[in-house]
């Protein structure tokens, strides 16, 4: 079910302390995350920096990959994402690993979508057929930022909270017409500690932890799984390499600010769980906003 990270700062910020070294580094939780599983399908890194965007992924396992090493020590960007994979859908495989990308457009996501095989028809028919063809792997993942992308083209005004909301809204109504069983729902499950609940349970739910960006602006949703939140008003003295993670010059015109968010806390920060069912956005200022989603 994966592990992810993602940060949205006003200026150029730094990452690898956070993919490396932190107490509770992405790294670690490829190795072991907070219910005693490995994340070792896989691994992958974006990041926007002044309008473009690159991203880098590998199969290996992180904590097996010098290039894992290399990437996070170079991630540096006003938008970062990472990510380790759990695959659920979908094999382990290049055209499988997160993030996936579409011009500077990524997503990751932390959860799957029960009786996919159902959904995805449904899905693939809302799709242009240019959107269609540039789907390459299998993932339910990769068919979720395709059908974002496909309502962010036809509502080009909407706020990016309501283009989530509204992919979220779609795809529990389809899972509501499978004809396997599915929790679509919200769920009144503690998901804080995921060891002792059935793997039928889990198979069941659907569970759409997303965060994504367009290009200019970072958001995503909290939908049955963790996901925690930080604030930060300048950049950040890591504890672990004695520097911050962003050179803020004297003369910039506007102070530092950074939201980031991640499927577990990671550093000894002030770390808030976004309320499960909610949609968030965090924006050119580094401010992070979040609402429930409709019913």
């Amino acid at each position: 079910m994966c592990r992810l990270y993602a940060l949205r700062a006003t200026h150029p910020t730094h990452a690898a302390c956070e993919l490396l070294d932190a107490q509770n580094a992405l790294i670690h939780q490829s190795q072991r995350d907070g219910r005693g599983l490995a994340n070792t399908d896989g691994w992958g890194m974006a990041r926007i920096l002044r309008g473009e965007g690159q991203c880098f992924r590998q199969v290996e396992p992180a904590s097996e990959s010098e290039m894992y090493r290399n990437e996070a020590l170079k991630l540096n960007g006003t938008i970062l994402m990472a990510h380790v994979r759990r695959a659920t859908v979908g094999i382990s495989s290049a055209a499988n690993t997160h993030p996936f990308r579409h011009g500077n457009a990524f997503l990751i996501h932390n959860g799957h979508i029960p009786a996919f095989d159902e959904v995805r028809p449904r899905l693939l028919a809302t799709l242009s057929d240019e959107r269609r063809a540039a789907i390459q792997g299998t993932t339910d993942s990769e068919h979720v930022l395709a059908l974002l992308l496909e309502l962010r083209a036809s509502h080009e005004e909407a706020p990016m909270d309501q283009i989530t909301e509204m992919a979220i809204q779609h795809i529990r109504a389809w899972c509501n017409e499978a004809n396997e069983p599915v929790q679509a729902g919200l769920s009144d499950i503690e998901f804080d500690d995921l060891e002792g609940i059935p793997d039928s349970t889990l198979n069941q739910t659907l569970a759409l932890n997303l965060l994504w960006s367009d290009g200019l602006t970072l958001g995503g949703s909290r939908y049955n799984r963790t996901l925690w939140f930080a604030d930060r008003t300048t950049p950040y003295l890591c504890p672990i390499c004695g520097h911050p993670h962003a050179d803020v010059s004297a003369t910039s015109s506007s102070p530092y600010r950074a939201s980031i968010l991640a499927s577990e806390r990671i550093t000894d920060e002030n770390w808030q769980a976004l309320p499960n069912g909610s949609v968030c956005t965090v924006d050119a200022t580094g401010v992070l906003s979040h609402r429930p989603i409709a019913d």
